[in-house]
């Protein structure tokens, strides 16, 4: 929707500025620093604006590029990030495992030992 309006407001502009420049067909003189030239003024017109619409263009499409190119590298930091992310939580569940183990066998070395107590042994071993 907003490169709708976009388009018509740049439409209703470019026709302002045609009307504008076909009312004013007098020549007129410009000085270009090094010489001077007679010129209608409808040519001076439209030649600056389509000055000022390539210069207005060109940084449009720099700053898409910019953008682009901006896009493209956080991609690339947010793929890194998740693959050190999963990569890490894989070594928690590793290390979460590890302990679980040793857990589990601390357990059974005191049931072991209980149990051989109970059977009349006073080292606790088999």
């Amino acid at each position: 929707m907003k490169m709708q309006w976009a388009l018509i407001a740049g439409l209703v502009f470019a026709l302002l500025t045609g009307i504008f420049a076909v009312i004013n067909v007098d020549s007129v003189q410009v000085n270009l620093l090094f010489n001077t030239v007679q010129i209608p003024l409808i040519l001076l017109i439209l030649g600056c604006t389509l000055i000022g619409g390539i210069i207005v263009g060109s940084y449009g499409i720099y700053r898409q590029y910019r953008l682009q190119r901006e896009n493209k590298q956080l991609k690339l930091r947010v793929s890194e990030l998740e693959s050190s992310a999963t990569s890490q939580s894989s070594l928690d569940s590793f290390k979460t495992m590890d302990s679980l183990d040793s857990n589990e066998s601390n357990r059974l070395l005191e049931n072991d030992s209980i149990q051989s107590q109970r059977k009349g042994n006073p080292t606790g071993t088999l």
